[in-house]
């Protein structure tokens, strides 16, 4: 049986990162994308944490995102966390090999390491880099969805409905995002 296709686009925020003495909030947040009967299907989610950091965010974001898949799916998470995707792409198998440990020392947010390696079992998984802030229209819908969560301390609860589209005609109507299609992707 073929594996579901997920596309997901996930991106985290941190408030207040220049502050040393204070709390900062977090959020996480992704679209997730599946094409179906010739259209997409889009849902959200996003994830909050009042006292946290950008690295431990982007690893959030994939961890809401498998813990909500309900079966083995084929999955492309893109993302503009250089430190979740060479986790992912590059340490994760070294540190397991050595007994969770890093050569030079202990290894930073080791409990959501553990628990996204865990969450991405079953799963065939490619890990993409995207550069932040660069007008990628599903990068930027979630860095929205992430500060959203960040600011507000609120969590989705799981997957839900997706605003995509209408985040996306209201770029439009101020002349950005002109030039994006709805295609199929490729490997359909």
């Amino acid at each position: 049986m073929a594996l579901d296709t997920v596309h997901v686009h996930a991106d985290e925020s941190c408030l207040g990162n220049q502050f040393k003495d204070r709390a900062n909030p977090g959020g996480a947040g992704g679209l997730v994308e599946v094409w179906r009967a010739g259209r997409w299907v889009r849902r959200d989610y996003w994830v909050a944490e009042p006292d946290t950091t950008n690295n431990r965010m982007a690893i959030r974001s994939a961890i809401e995102l498998f813990d909500a898949l309900k079966r083995p799916c084929a999955v492309r998470f893109v993302s503009d966390s250089q430190y979740l995707v060479k986790g992912m792409r590059e340490w994760l198998r070294g540190w397991k090999a050595r007994g969770w440990k890093r050569k030079a020392g202990p290894i930073e947010n080791l409990d959501l390491w553990k628990r996204l390696d865990g969450a991405v079992q079953g799963h065939d998984v490619t890990w993409e880099w995207v550069r932040g802030h660069a007008g990628h229209p599903r990068n930027e819908y979630a860095n929205e969805l992430a500060i959203r969560a960040a600011r507000t301390q609120k969590s989705s609860g799981g997957l839900v409905s997706s605003g995509f589209e209408d985040w996306l005609e209201e770029e439009r109507e101020k002349g950005r995002y002109l030039d994006v299609f709805e295609f199929r992707p490729p490997s359909e």
